[in-house]
């Protein structure tokens, strides 16, 4: 997280001081309308606390990203000959199990399914028992002994034994890291030092406006930014270890990385800004949209849409819109807090089309078995997606500092609605490259279509004369669909969600993701050896469709979120 280049602000009467509520801050001047629209809008400096928690993201990152790449090799490759450790060496793919590809697909799908189901429950424990940070917290430890049991040296010689063993691993690791992805991203967010937009002078003495959507998309860029050197750095030493030294010492890697975590917690747990839960709402707010609901159901799909779409659905729910002798014992409620759930709600609906984005990520698991049947150069096949995260690296400070900015100069206003529609095209385009690859590869293969199993008299792989490098673009292309969708979504889940939901709302965006793990499933058979150009090609429609139903859902929301935001409504 790069420290914002306008962060010598002077306030009236302000404090810098972490021990301030930022609500509570007095002395900032709040922008009139007529200021809201005329000044430059910066984003705030951000809180020396939230990079201790970036700094925990990262670890957790660096271990759950290099254990699910090395799983493809070990799950889906045979041990190589003479081999005990599975280390394949210069000029061979590491294995161990030989399950082959569909089952590594799978396998692998499912630990991703599993720990995006997860935080549907932590956002419960957070919001209604221990509050966000006790349960990152034990989910570190949940997480801790999931990296115990995988990094035991797996029983490699004996396949079914070592596959066992894995499978109660990926269940304990995907409830502990589920209870981190869910929890992690909305508590560095609330690292923030304000909740309203306000009026500071920069050191050339210009009127500027902190403004918090900005702030907010700063912190969730670097937040991304430290995640991806993890998962970088976790990704490259662990394939690695796996191909020279085996999968013994690759799977211990992670645990010691992961044993960061709880020091770094402890150390800083007097720093953090934490909330204490404020008893889960999500009963109460099914019941109100149950309500609001009556008399609005209908046969017709049509009707029953534009009923559900209608502007005065919420308003039949309000607690003044209802006679008190009508009014039942459960409405507790005010209009105010009906309006935080609408909020709620329309946030979640955001990521409807989500799943198809997904399905584009998901594909790095065969990129990855497609690098294998290319000439590697003596580098891993699995390292090389690595360019994935070096993108992101590079152009995340890129886009804070010089793109987005340059783009506000010249007067377009890149909203979040927009950079998601463009992260669902970039994401197509992406799948394109990979589809072309692969019918190349075909062709450059003396076994065609059946490149993944095609050896030579000694029992070595044969591959295609392609270099791996070719692979760059899909990596690069989807590292750009990250920043513009994935990013913008973690933003979004936060921004647009009230303080009591921020956790069931962040557990919806990332359960859109085991959704669509869920759905890739269905496509598993398309990952075997002869439909894999089909595969690609799949993903690309899919990923188009839905960034343009995307685009036609939500296009009008900009106006309104815009609105919301400026006060700073949202963050209370």
């Amino acid at each position: 997280m790069e420290k914002n280049t306008d962060s010598k602000l002077e306030t009236v009467g302000s404090s810098s001081s972490t021990s301030h509520r930022p609500d509570q801050l007095a002395g900032l001047i709040s922008p009139t309308e007529e200021e809201m629209d005329t000044l430059r809008h910066i984003p705030d400096k951000i809180n020396w606390s939230a990079y201790l928690i970036a700094f925990v993201a990262l670890a957790g990152r660096f271990s759950f990203s290099g254990s699910i790449l090395i799983l493809v090799n070990f799950i889906q490759q045979p041990l190589p000959k003479g081999s005990k450790t599975g280390a394949g060496g210069k000029n061979r793919v590491s294995g161990a199990l030989g399950q082959g590809q569909q089952i590594s697909t799978g396998l692998t799908t499912f630990f991703q399914l599993w720990t995006f189901m997860t935080p549907l429950l932590c956002a419960y424990i957070a919001d209604e028992k221990l509050g966000r940070f006790n349960t990152i917290a034990v989910s570190v430890a949940i997480a801790l002994v999931g990296y115990i049991l995988s990094s035991i040296p797996p029983a490699i010689l004996h396949p079914n034994g070592a596959l066992s063993a894995l499978c109660v691993a990926v269940v304990v690791l995907g409830l502990g890291t589920g209870g981190l992805i869910g929890n992690i991203p909305i508590l560095v967010a609330e690292q923030q030092h304000h909740l309203r937009p306000f009026i500071p002078h920069t050191k050339s003495g210009e009127r500027v406006i902190v403004n918090l959507t900005l702030t907010t998309s700063r912190i969730y860029m670097y937040f991304y930014f430290f995640t991806n050197i993890g998962a970088m750095v976790g990704q490259v030493s662990m394939t690695v270890t796996e191909k020279y030294d085996g999968f013994y010492l690759a799977f211990i890697i992670p645990t010691v990385v992961f044993l960061l975590c709880p020091i770094v917690l402890f150390f800083g747990r007097n720093m953090y800004r934490r909330y204490p839960p404020q008893g889960s709402v999500l009963a109460k707010s099914i019941k109100v949209w149950c309500y609001a609901a009556r008399g609005r159901w209908s046969l017709n799909p049509i009707v029953l849409y534009k009923n559900f779409k209608a502007k005065d659905f919420w308003e039949s729910a309000k607690p003044s819109n209802i006679p008190d002798s009508q009014r039942l014992v459960w409405m507790t409620f005010d209009d105010k807090w009906v309006e935080e759930v609408r909020r709620g709600f329309k946030a979640c609906t955001v990521f409807t089309w989500y799943p198809l984005l997904w399905l584009g990520y998901i594909q790095m698991h065969n990129l990855t078995s497609q690098g294998a049947t290319m000439v590697t150069h003596g580098i891993p096949n699995d390292v090389i997606n690595n360019l994935n995260n070096i993108a992101l690296i590079i152009f995340i400070p890129i886009c804070d500092h010089f793109i987005y900015p340059g783009l506000r100069k010249i007067g377009i206003k890149l909203t979040p609605i927009k950079k998601i529609t463009a992260g669902f095209l970039t994401s197509s385009a992406a799948m394109i490259w990979a589809a072309v690859v692969q019918h190349y590869i075909y062709k450059t293969n003396p076994c065609g279509d059946f490149v993944s199993i095609c050896k030579d008299a000694n029992g070595d792989h044969i591959t295609s004369s392609l270099s791996i490098w070719i692979q760059s673009g899909s990596y690069i292309l989807m590292a750009f669909s990250e920043i513009l969708a994935s990013i913008t979504g973690l933003e979004y889940a936060f921004m647009k969600a009230p303080r009591n939901m921020r956790s069931f709302v962040m557990a919806i965006f990332f359960f859109s993701a085991a959704v669509s793990n869920a759905v890739s499933e269905a496509f598993n058979s398309l990952s075997a050896n002869t439909r894999l150009v089909w595969n690609y090609s799949t993903m690309v429609v899919l990923s188009g469709i839905g960034g343009i139903l995307f685009w036609f859902s939500f296009r009008q929301l900009d106006a309104e979120d815009a609105a919301l935001d400026n006060h700073g409504e949202s963050l209370e």
